[in-house]
């Protein structure tokens, strides 16, 4: 771990923000290949701007919070938008002959030398201040919006052709590639530009995908961020198959094949981040579709916690990994979170005395110390086939990314009964539907039943923004809704959770939150996601109904055995925690 890292985390020790056990857990994340600017971020440990501050006293130099600060255009343009970008660097004041500079990297000598040699020419001096990533993204956006980026390349495209893009050579399989575009770009093909804009655009906005899909008159580029999918750009029609060719060049995927679904992967790094794009090309009439999913490779992996994981479904999630057989399943849609849960699973089991191996489609984080595998079906190289030789791999623990046929489910079984700790995901609502999926792929019930530890459901839901929150009265119609909800909640489940709770009679007076939306959040009052969860605790009583041939398991099973809390209940603990608001649990529960 860098030294200055060190420094932050023992800052952060001495004024209490984080406990020394908390600082030695994230040196061994550090250590395990994760970054700590992405770890803090993922355990709130401050707020993003305050984690500056903290970085600027390390660093022995003056702070400055921008975000609601303006610029105008010709202070901003004292340094040039190339400048600006390639070192991470604006101007954001100037009294007299002394200008205001924010760096993000306050280590970065080049950044200093070229401002240097900038304010010579102006004979002005300059003073250096540090500031967040979001503060300069926000001044950058002044220099050139997507819009303008995307225009003056389809300018360029007016006058010329994109043929070229089909004859590009690429670098190596392991290869990291640069995207830059600053004013070099204008000289570059123009889609390539277009493609490159649309990637670093979706990267700084930290959407989870990227849409490009043909319409009848043009071309629609979406961004999905926090969950939710939102048009950020159209393009004329015409470029459309040069821009899926493009990306199909980047991916290493057949140009020429139009016909037939295809799947690729492109690994960039974008404003210094390593990034992986899992491409999907998929045919539409008469054209191409594109999605591809942005994986972050320099984030570390999140902890339980920090996905949302507490009280009961941690405490159950703990002790159930203890066992050294059996099987724990994730539940939930595409997109619910599941992989990320499994990692963090994953991270606490692994420990140098157990040896664990995984089957993934596709494997979305490293762990170091886990023997990681990549199922390929297009080769016969499936879940099933590779389980199989898995189990002569001597494995204490396998996780396998998900069970979608009965040989699967059967191989996942025979592995739990024989000694070895099984988790896995599966496709379904939530955790009670888990058993008749399981039963409908032919698994015998007493098998099943003797194997099954836990199951677990979630939802991601988006959180309120913590810059612009504030508290809201809930309207008369969804008190009632929320009152029917959490009537079969013990008070003490209920106090553990909401610290302002009493009684079920008070709940009217508890407060409630949204986003008012702001520069921060981009407008819409959210900013990031939590997991909303369910989980069966499996115990021996569940067990016997599971075997019981003549009884499916129901919530009231669960029930009359433990303190069962739907999603849609955690949901609204989490609303009445201020985490994220009512509507937004109506809406991915209800929808």
């Amino acid at each position: 771990m860098k030294n200055n890292d060190t420094k932050l985390l023992d800052l952060f020790v001495k004024d209490n923000i984080i406990s020394l056990d908390e600082a030695r857990e994230i040196v061994e994340m550090v250590d395990k290949g994760g970054d700590i600017k992405n770890i803090l971020e993922g355990k709130e440990v401050l707020d993003s701007e305050k984690m500056v501050e903290y970085r600027a006293k390390v660093a022995g130099m003056l702070y400055q919070n921008l975000i609601d600060k303006k610029i105008d255009n010709e202070i901003l343009e004292i340094i040039p938008p190339k400048v600006a970008e390639n070192y991470n660097i604006i101007c954001f004041e100037q009294e007299g002959n002394i200008i205001k500079v924010g760096m993000v990297d306050p280590y970065n000598s080049k950044a200093v030398e070229a401002v240097n040699f900038l304010s010579q020419s102006k004979k002005v001096t300059p003073e250096y201040y540090l500031i967040s990533e979001e503060s300069f993204n926000n001044f950058f956006k002044q220099y050139r919006s997507l819009k303008d980026e995307v225009s003056s390349a389809l300018d360029v495209d007016e006058e010329g052709s994109d043929d070229d893009l089909k004859g590009m050579s690429l670098a190596g399989d392991d290869e990291l590639r640069s995207i830059q575009t600053g004013d070099d770009d204008m000289n570059a093909a123009p889609v390539a530009k277009i493609v490159s804009v649309i990637i670093r655009h979706a990267v700084e906005g930290k959407a989870s995908d990227i849409h490009i899909e043909p319409l009848e008159q043009e071309t629609r580029v979406r961004y999905r961020i926090d969950g939710v999918l939102k048009t950020s750009l159209t393009l004329p029609k015409r470029i459309h198959s040069s821009i899926v060719g493009r990306i199909k060049v980047l991916a290493r995927l057949k140009i020429d094949e139009t016909r037939i679904p295809q799947d690729g992967r492109i690994r960039l790094i974008v404003d210094k981040k390593k990034i992986d794009f899992r491409v999907s090309v998929m045919p539409l009439r008469g054209s191409e579709k594109i999605v591809m999913r942005i994986l972050d490779l320099g984030k570390g992996i999140p902890t339980l916690e920090d996905l949302g994981y507490e009280h009961r479904a941690l405490n159950i999630i703990e002790e159930n990994i203890k066992k050294t057989y059996g099987l724990l399943l994730v539940t939930g849609p595409t997109g619910s979170g599941k992989s990320t849960t499994l990692a963090s699973i994953l991270s606490l089991l692994n420990k140098d005395q157990v040896n664990i191996s995984t089957l993934e489609d596709p494997i979305e984080y490293n762990i170091k110390g886990v023997n990681q595998s990549q199922v390929k079906p297009v080769i016969g190289y499936t879940f099933s086939s590779g389980l199989r030789s898995l189990l002569r791999q001597d494995p204490d623990i396998l996780m396998v990314g998900e069970i979608r046929d009965t040989e699967t489910a059967e191989l996942c079984i025979h592995a739990g009964l024989t000694g070895h700790f099984v988790i896995s995901t599966l496709h379904t609502n939530n955790t009670i539907d888990a058993v008749p999926r399981l039963l409908d792929m032919k698994v015998e019930p007493y098998l099943l039943g003797s194997t099954l530890n836990t199951i677990i459901a979630q939802r991601l839901v988006r959180k309120i923004c913590p810059k612009c929150i504030k508290k809201v009265k809930i309207p008369e119609n969804f008190l009632e809704r929320i009152e029917k909800e959490l009537k079969d909640i013990s008070d003490k489940i209920l106090k553990e959770r909401i610290e302002t709770f009493t009684n079920k009679e008070g709940i009217k007076s508890l407060s409630f939150y949204v986003g008012e939306g702001c520069a921060h959040c981009g407008g819409t009052g959210y900013k990031g996601r939590t997991a909303i969860v369910e989980i069966i605790d499996v115990t021996n009583e569940i067990k016997q109904k599971i075997i019981d041939k003549d009884k499916f398991l129901e919530v009231k099973d669960v029930k009359d055995d433990q303190e069962f809390i739907s999603m849609k209940q955690d949901g609204i603990i989490k609303a009445m925690q201020g985490k994220t608001s009512i509507e937004e649990v109506l809406r991915v529960i209800e929808n």
